[in-house]
């Protein structure tokens, strides 16, 4: 495939997509989602007559009797829209206060900005098998996208913002939490938005919740002051009950679990809990679940959840069932209503 590149102004594409000449909007294409600080971002960057990377179109249908051709938009769709959005003071762009809107522009940086020169790739007349192609090969990498690497892609809003911050916090760090892949394919912000959201609402299937907030809360998330400093008493919570390093409260699926009780107990139910207390109270639980089989008397029921909340560690982690099985039992751990150790009569 040969593909040449050229140089376009902002008012041609502007106009071509007004007269329907270009569509911006392939249903191939996912539906990209900046927040408004990324579109102002953008916008200045233009203004400022600074370049950004290039965009793809390719030939589309031509109409033998008027000789007229559509071109479509392979990749570069949020910018074009973003522009166009500008252009026509749409009410779906809210500009930082530092950009200024078109109609205050002067007259001469109107006309710069129209006459701004967009790199455009054109590949030519290809079938839409290989507009496709180039399309996931534009916008993929040399493994598949994982959900949190696609909405990543999608989102790059508050509530996103948020959780990679809660991920840098040096608890996680400290404890080793998350391995180097993890991080680099996002696992450590899956984790930190999935208790995010938890805490927000309740326990639920997967990451079932996640692109439903990263979408209501992409333009703002007024609650990121109070839930910042809530999850750093967590944090500081949680170290003062001074665990081993090899405590399975480690482990993501049971660290999850602690995190949000933790939370429920210490924020949401203002429990006057003291880490020493608590610390001990749950590492006697933990290491019960690492020593089933080897216990003698202990009381029925106890015995029997333990195995549950093994097994919800094990099998199903991030199922909502197993979620709040683990999420009732380790509250009845920290509010003191678990039986130790108990001998029957």
């Amino acid at each position: 495939m040969q593909t040449s590149a050229t140089n376009k102004k902002v008012r041609t594409l502007l106009a071509d997509i007004r007269n329907e000449v270009l569509i911006p909007r392939p249903e191939f294409q996912r539906r990209l989602v900046w927040s408004n600080k990324h579109k102002s971002a953008f916008i200045q960057t233009v203004l400022d007559g600074y370049p950004f990377p290039e965009i793809y179109i390719a030939a589309g249908e031509v109409d033998p009797d008027t000789g007229e051709g559509k071109e479509m938009l392979v990749d570069g769709q949020q910018r074009l829209t973003t522009l166009k959005q500008y252009f026509e003071a749409s009410p779906d762009l809210r500009l930082s206060r530092d950009v200024t809107p078109y109609s205050e522009l002067l007259k001469e940086k109107k006309v710069d900005f129209l006459e701004y020169q967009v790199v455009v790739r054109d590949l030519g007349k290809i079938d839409i098998a290989e507009i496709k192609e180039v399309f996931q090969r534009i916008n993929s990498t040399n493994y598949a996208l994982n959900a949190m690497e696609i909405h990543n892609a999608r989102f790059d809003g508050e509530i996103k913002q948020f959780a990679e911050k809660l991920a840098e916090n040096s608890f996680f760090h400290k404890h080793r939490v998350f391995y180097t892949n993890e991080i680099r394919r996002m696992g450590d912000v899956r984790f930190t938005l999935s208790i995010i959201v938890t805490v927000m609402l309740t326990y639920f299937d997967g990451d079932s919740e996640l692109e439903d907030y990263l979408r209501s809360y992409n333009e703002a998330f007024e609650e990121k002051c109070d839930l910042e400093a809530a999850f750093q008493r967590v944090f500081d919570f949680i170290e003062a009950c001074n665990f081993p390093r090899d405590s399975r409260v480690w482990r993501k699926a049971g660290l999850f679990t602690l995190l949000v009780e933790v939370y429920r107990a210490l924020i949401k139910e203002n429990k006057p809990l003291e880490p020493a207390k608590t610390g001990k109270q749950l590492q006697k639980f933990y290491e019960l679940v690492d020593n089933l089989g080897q216990q003698v008397g202990a009381i029925e029921n106890e015995q029997k959840r333990m195995v549950e909340y093994t097994t919800a560690t094990r099998q199903g982690t991030n199922n909502r069932s197993s979620r709040i099985l683990r999420g009732k039992i380790v509250q009845d751990v920290i509010n003191g209503n678990f039986a130790f150790g108990k001998k029957q009569d």
